[in-house]
């Protein structure tokens, strides 16, 4: 078993925050009608995609019935329909729709991963879980260091995740830390740092993030990754 995914295994068994433990095996067991055949993962989410990614996604946390039902990053939902399709359209998924582990989806180049592993309640995790999560975070971008090239932190909460995490990965993050901003793009020693609007429902269904929008992030970084 290779490094990454021993850590992938080491996360799914984790029960560090009693209160994400409780919400996210709730939610398995009251299930969504649309849902009530399935039987839920409801353990924390590792990332997905390849162990020698040039390019990371870094989202918030999983979806109470996307990947905390499916196991897998932005599967299931709505907001994974926008990033598996925009990913699909500048070449770096053999898919457009990401809808269960093993329905054939590949990523080229590409990991997507999560500073929070559990799906919080309200989508709202608090600053504590998302420190005591953390660690995971710094262990996959140093085991991704050998090769990674650029990250796409999507929302103001992963971009805030992901300066401290690189920082203690041992990249070089300017002081103060820059802020977020959609289509931000932030230089490090050898990685670029790009910010994007989440691909949220509240952000696609108002058109505060189109998919012109979101390709053009994901193809500047796949672009600066050598990916493109």
């Amino acid at each position: 078993m290779d490094a990454l995914s021993d850590l992938d295994r080491r996360i799914a068994g984790c029960r560090a925050c009693p209160r994400l433990v409780d919400w996210r095996e709730e939610v398995a067991r009251t299930r969504r009608a649309a849902f009530a055949d399935q039987t839920y993962w409801a353990r924390p989410v590792p990332g997905f995609g390849p162990p020698d990614a040039r390019l990371l996604i870094v989202g918030l946390a999983p979806a109470a019935h996307g990947g905390n039902r499916t196991g897998r990053m932005f599967t299931g939902d709505r907001s994974g329909d926008v990033l598996y399709q925009a990913l699909y359209d500048v070449g770096l998924a053999s898919q457009p729709t990401s809808v269960a582990v093993g329905d054939g989806l590949e990523l080229y180049g590409v990991r997507v991963t999560a500073p929070v592993h559990c799906a919080p309640p309200a989508n709202k995790p608090t600053p504590g879980e998302r420190e005591t999560c953390r660690p995971w975070l710094v262990q996959e971008l140093r085991l991704l260091r050998p090769t990674l090239r650029a990250v796409v932190a999507l929302g103001a909460f992963g971009w805030q995740a992901t300066l401290p995490a690189l920082a203690e990965a041992g990249w070089q993050v300017p002081r103060p830390r820059p802020a977020f901003g959609h289509g931000e793009r932030v230089g490090l020693d050898g990685l670029d740092l790009f910010g994007c609007f989440h691909v949220s429902q509240r952000n696609t269904f108002t058109g505060k993030l189109t998919p012109v929008m979101l390709t053009e992030v994901l193809g500047a970084a796949a672009e600066a990754a050598g990916l493109k």
